[in-house]
């Protein structure tokens, strides 16, 4: 096939352990999987769109999903930033909402200061709560604060002026002066990057904005120069072009993980499922979520202990993925992760140099993860070295290996059950009769032990189960979120008066995606409110409706939700705007179909169920063919582990369709 004939469209997902690329020619989908590379992540990234590309990667459209930001977080790899507030509030970052997280430890541990007192700059100029001057900025002001920043030599700054989301003036005056000062600064402005209520919400993101600004921006244009045509999915599991991203870093944390809830979206409607409960289970950490029609989205995401209130995926994460690390603590508790043996070395059982015991090494010890599976397509697994990886926990508690490696993975499965129930359960939504969704390279082989852990019967493994998250960058659409506090009693609020606030949004966002080629016709708009009785702080976000009905909806959502309604007024605190592009035109295709029992590849040894276990490759199975576990369902990019009492039916799409017996 010549490189003319093969243009079409990728999606790039990077991971802690592997970079993963699907390409798509026509409705033809290929894999491709490369192991990351974390001191130069953009490497990778260009590396495998080569694969597929070679030289012409200028002429494919191309998604990728970043972990740049979110990693630069984690690792606090974050530029020195300044950060410009008024007079009396240099401490508000630091400060913070003064909520302990541990309510009864005698001795706390301190929160992180996000920026240094000597780099934080107050300036006298003031504006009211109703927006009214109360201070005026002056150009004395403006010059004292250029000379400061100058001298503290940062190489960002966050400007978050009280009730700037009423109005700009001030914010966009220091904004101009600093760029005019040193026109390399990276500058983020609250009032543009969340222009909502909350003076500390609204500074970490603006802060995080504004620190992670260099880092990300960086790399995007390294991709950029490699690339040309490049999109990046952003946490709202929307795309947006270079240049946006680049502006808007804050964005981007969650920007792999929002792709794999997309993927798993479109990959649950083809299987005919409303809703399911997901697990993205990857090298060094999970994500689980609640997936109906439409993603919900959260305003209250933390990340590194930090709020991060920009609107983003509602998901929820643990450090427990394939490469989480298996200890003892003092008292000889067994425990997993959140540390990661990584990419580099990886599992014992990559044979690359680890030496610590991990929920993988406890697969292969088990032989839930053959011997002659190839991870990736090409990389063989090393039992031996597993082995002697799991007799770090195995001696000490005078166990054989097996049994050190079944309490590994039973402690990773009830960290995953708990949190499977955070985001379900807790929140009053029963998920007995739906489906559980499991993908990323590490979640199949956990499937049905998290199934029986949330009392669930039906499990789907989805076709390109190790790359769901790269699948879905190819169905993202392009899309902006904005919002806008209005801090009004909703029975007093006119549908002409939501017109006007709402106009310059809709203007904004209309012209970004006419810049990056979306016709006004095919852009779809969803609006949305945050609503409270009055005297709360804390808000549910509904579909926008008559003010009338949407009274009654908070009622009935509120009582849903907590158990209780109030006969008070309800306030509509923020307005948030959602516009998004067409739907890629994009399906997966049918697979063969054949009657009778599917021929395993091999038979295996299996701690517990005999030697005579059956291997199935998953390229070689069609449609209609069933068996029962206990069995091993092997390919490309993950391996599905068949519980002794569940069976596999395989539907016109090539997903797994696994039901408890």
């Amino acid at each position: 096939m010549s490189t003319k004939d093969r243009y079409g469209e990728l999606g790039v997902d990077t991971g802690g352990t592997f970079t993963d690329v699907i390409a798509r020619v026509g409705q033809a989908l290929q894999v491709h999987k490369i192991a990351s590379t974390p001191d130069a992540p953009e490497r990778a990234v260009i590396d495998g769109v080569r694969h597929f590309a070679g030289d012409a990667a200028p002429d494919w459209r191309i998604v990728h999903g970043s972990t740049v930001a979110t990693n630069a977080l984690l690792e606090n790899e974050l530029a020195d930033t300044g950060y410009v507030t008024n007079a009396g509030f240099a401490d508000l970052l630091t400060i913070g909402r003064q909520a302990r997280r541990d309510l009864y430890a005698l001795e706390p541990r301190p929160s992180p200061v996000p920026v240094p007192a000597e780099r934080c700059f107050e300036i006298e100029a003031r504006m009211a709560a109703d927006g009214q001057t109360l201070v005026a900025l002056e150009s004395a002001m403006l010059e004292r604060l250029v000379e400061r920043v100058r001298s503290a030599g940062v190489k960002a700054v966050a400007i978050n002026l009280l009730f700037a989301f009423i109005d700009d003036r001030h914010e966009r005056a220091i904004e101009q002066a600093l760029a005019e000062a040193d026109p390399g600064l990276t500058i983020a402005r609250g009032s543009r990057v969340l222009p909502e209520y909350g003076e500390y919400e609204r500074g970490i993101a603006t802060w995080l904005n504004a620190a992670l600004g260099p880092a990300v921006g960086g790399y995007l244009r390294r991709l950029e120069d490699a690339l040309e045509r490049v999109a990046i999915m952003h946490g709202a599991a929307g795309t947006v072009g270079i240049d946006q991203a680049a502006d808007n870093a804050v964005n981007l944390l969650l920007s792999g993980p929002a792709g794999g809830l997309l993927g798993a979206r479109f990959v649950a409607r083809a299987a005919g499922l409303e809703r399911v409960l997901t697990l993205d289970m990857g090298g060094t950490s999970s994500d689980v979520a609640l997936v109906g029609e439409e993603l919900a989205l959260t305003s209250k995401t933390r990340i590194a202990d930090y709020p991060v209130a920009v609107p983003m995926v509602d998901m929820h994460t643990i450090g427990a993925g394939g490469g989480s690390i298996a200890w003892l603590d003092a008292g000889g508790l067994l425990k997993v992760g959140p540390a990661s043996a990584g990419a580099d070395p990886g599992p014992a059982c990559y044979g690359k140099g680890g030496t610590e015991p991990t929920v993988t090494d406890a697969h292969v010890v088990l032989g839930r993860l053959p011997a002659s599976t190839r991870l990736g397509g090409h990389m063989g697994l090393d039992v031996r070295a597993a082995r002697r990886a799991m007799a770090k926990i195995a001696e000490p508690l005078e166990l054989s290996v097996e049994a050190a490696a079944a309490g590994i993975l039973r402690v990773a499965d009830e960290a995953m059950t708990g949190a499977l129930r955070v985001i379900s359960v807790a929140r009053g939504e029963s998920v007995a009769r739906d489906s559980l969704l499991c993908f990323g390279g590490a979640g199949p082989l956990h499937a049905c032990a998290l199934a029986e852990g949330m009392g669930m019967q039906r499990v789907l493994i989805p076709v390109f189960a190790g790359v769901l998250s790269a699948l879905g960058m190819l169905v993202a659409r392009r899309s902006r979120e904005r919002s806008l506090s209005i801090l009004q009693p909703l029975a007093s609020v006119e549908a002409a008066a939501i017109d006007d606030w709402l106009a310059p949004l809709r203007e904004d966002t209309r012209a970004e995606l006419a810049d990056e080629g979306v016709a006004d016709r095919d852009i779809d708009e969803r609006l949305s409110a945050d609503l409270r009785y009055a005297g709360q702080s804390a808000s549910l976000n509904l579909a926008w409706r008559e003010p009338n009905e949407l009274v009654d909806a908070f009622h009935q959502a509120h009582e849903a939700r907590y158990g209780h309604r109030f006969d008070l007024p309800v306030e509509l605190v923020n307005l948030r705007l959602h516009k998004a592009g067409p739907v890629p035109d994009m399906q997966l295709p049918d697979i063969a179909t054949r009657e009778g029992a599917p021929q395993p590849s091999e038979t295996v040894a299996v701690h517990d169920f005999g030697s005579d276990v059956p291997v199935y490759d998953r390229d070689a199975l069609y449609a209609g063919q069933r068996f029962d576990g206990p069995a091993i369902v092997r390919e490309t990019v993950t391996t599905t582990w068949v519980a002794a009492d569940w069976s596999a039916e395989v539907d016109p799409k090539g997903n797994l369709l696994l039901r408890r017996r």
